[in-house]
């Protein structure tokens, strides 16, 4: 792998820090407006760029309702290379603003580059999905997608991969801890992600550190990555050391009490938004991937059960005329 995406790879620049623009009074009533502020950058919830913008030539705009009547957009991106493909699906979970339209310079390089099949899913009330943003939409949104890809003919029988970033993350734990009894969860990735809301509060808004327990928009990472008890699940931790809004102590204090198998790498230069875009960010991904999933025990169980359906299928075959 090499750096040369860099230089066509943008990842804009979102107000993530507005809950510290919250007076302490109006911390109860209008959080939901600054911890989801679709609206950032303008125009986000009614301009969602296409993947064709950006050159990915085989992708499919998909609608999945969900169990209490809204509707996600999402995009499926397929790799292009068929050199590079890889038995994989990311299924990725963005920060709290903008749109999946935004993320499209990554997913190309995690499909194009890395040979994934990736599948972007757009929060409700955010770029062109219905509905309004709370933790509890967002987690049956995040319960729908990844049903979805569990019923999809093409991405059920791949190794799927959570990948969040920042609320993105605490989404992708909080389906983590929800999901890994079923077995089907191969690895998760997680950049600069929090412990929950109610500590992060203190770092990013000093002064309502004694009202946190207003914060009724919890995300407590922390407590659903200790209910994991699969510690064969692999989880990748991606931090940017300069994050100005999630301390990096704090990713580091997740990845000490996660109960999995865990790979910590760390970005000097990276911060809360740019960490995507520093040198090696998508070499861990790929090392990661190849290393701890497509090698993993996991994968080997997957293979030797797709090996019995087809021995099955064969003997089910009528011989001769």
């Amino acid at each position: 792998m090499t750096s040369s995406y860099l230089s066509w790879l943008r990842i804009p620049v979102f107000a993530t820090s507005g809950l510290a623009a919250l007076g302490s009074s109006l911390l109860y009533f209008k959080q939901n407006d600054i911890i989801y502020p679709a609206n950032l950058p303008t125009g986000s919830r009614s301009i969602v760029d296409r993947p064709e913008k950006y050159g990915i030539e085989d992708a499919e705009t998909i609608r999945i309702p969900t169990p209490d009547g809204e509707t996600l957009h999402a995009y499926l991106l397929r790799p292009s290379d068929p050199s590079l493909r890889k038995n994989i699906t990311l299924l990725t979970f963005h920060g709290n603003a903008g749109n999946i339209g935004h993320r499209l310079p990554i997913g190309k390089v995690l499909s194009q580059n890395l040979g994934c099949h990736v599948f972007m899913v757009e929060y409700r009330g955010y770029g062109f999905s219905t509905g309004t943003p709370s933790e509890e939409g967002l987690s049956i949104d995040g319960q729908a997608a990844l049903d979805f890809v569990r019923e999809h003919a093409e991405l059920r029988k791949t190794n799927i991969v959570l990948y969040g970033q920042s609320l993105g993350g605490a989404l992708a734990v909080k389906l983590l801890q929800a999901n890994y009894q079923v077995g089907d969860i191969s690895a998760v990735i997680l950049e600069n992600t929090f412990l929950s809301i109610r500590k992060l509060i203190p770092s990013i808004m000093p002064a309502a550190k004694y009202l946190s327990y207003l914060c009724h928009q919890r995300w407590d990472s922390e407590q659903s990555l200790a209910k994991v008890q699969d510690t064969g699940i692999p989880v990748l931790f991606l931090s940017g050391l300069r994050d100005e809004i999630v301390p990096p102590s704090m990713m580091k204090a997740l990845f000490d009490q996660c109960p999995t198998t865990k790979v910590w790498k760390e970005f000097p230069d990276g911060d809360h938004n740019s960490t995507v875009a520093e040198p090696g960010y998508f070499e861990a991904i790929w090392n990661f991937l190849v290393q701890d999933v497509l090698r993993s025990p996991r994968e080997e169980k997957m293979r030797k059960a797709e090996l019995d359906v087809d021995s099955d299928d064969l003997r089910s075959e009528p011989v001769g005329a």
